[in-house]
């Protein structure tokens, strides 16, 4: 048997342990990827959703999780990182507060070291342009241009051994994200999504994420298993 048929198919992940992204590892998995995730504890006021990301990983069999520090909360600027901007209750016009700057530019690039370490050549990411909240980087556009950045900044791309950015929710509905995890057994109750999630993980029913993900499973017609503080 040659070196190609027997080389392993390794994917970075990343995980925050909402729906989305546990959906991704499922996909990944599915598709035959051996698979890394990484979370990222950066200052955010849900931090329970760390929690959600270990448990995801342990049940989706990640062979590695990793959680990275970051100090975003020390830039600011974002409800998510900064206890004196409220977590909106109510859809607003143009890109919320909610949006933290250069979060997923950061994330993807501490993501695309980690695949260079571990020979990797995809890199996951759960970002999406249908039901998204009017970030600048869940958009196609972006996903394009990092991942040709990745390949010009990278000895590995230099050489010839190019990443693939994939981003397979970028057009599901959540209904359709909801559906997809679903059919390949992702057991939601152990996710957290909500922007302002207390200590346990419950949900505050009102935020735009919590919307979205009630929305979603309404649609799909599937039991919501979210737990609500």
């Amino acid at each position: 048997m040659t070196e190609q048929h027997t080389a392993v198919k390794k994917a970075v992940i990343l995980l925050s342990g909402g729906l989305d992204s546990a959906t991704v590892v499922a996909l990944a998995k599915a598709d035959g990827f051996t698979c890394y995730t990484m979370s990222f504890d950066y200052g955010q006021r849900h931090r329970s959703e760390l929690e959600a990301a270990a448990r995801v990983a342990r049940d989706l069999g990640a062979v590695e999780h990793k959680v990275i520090g970051l100090n975003l909360d020390g830039i600011g600027g974002s409800a998510l990182t900064d206890s004196s901007i409220d977590v909106p209750e109510t859809p607003g016009e143009g890109i919320p507060v909610t949006y933290v700057p250069a979060r997923n530019t950061v994330f993807l690039s501490l993501a695309l070291g980690w695949a260079e370490v571990l020979e990797a050549r995809d890199i996951f990411i759960g970002v999406n342009a249908v039901d998204y909240s009017g970030y600048p980087d869940c958009r196609p556009e972006f996903v394009e241009s990092f991942e040709r950045m990745a390949n010009l900044a990278t000895k590995a791309g230099v050489e010839g051994r190019g990443f693939r950015i994939q981003a397979p929710l970028q057009n599901l509905s959540k209904a359709d994200i909801v559906k997809a995890g679903t059919r390949l057994g992702v057991d939601y109750s152990l996710t957290v999504s909500c922007y302002q999630a207390d200590g346990e993980g419950r949900a505050c029913g009102k935020c735009d994420s919590c919307r979205l993900r009630a929305e979603g499973f309404k649609a799909a017609g599937i039991a919501d298993p979210t737990r609500y503080f």
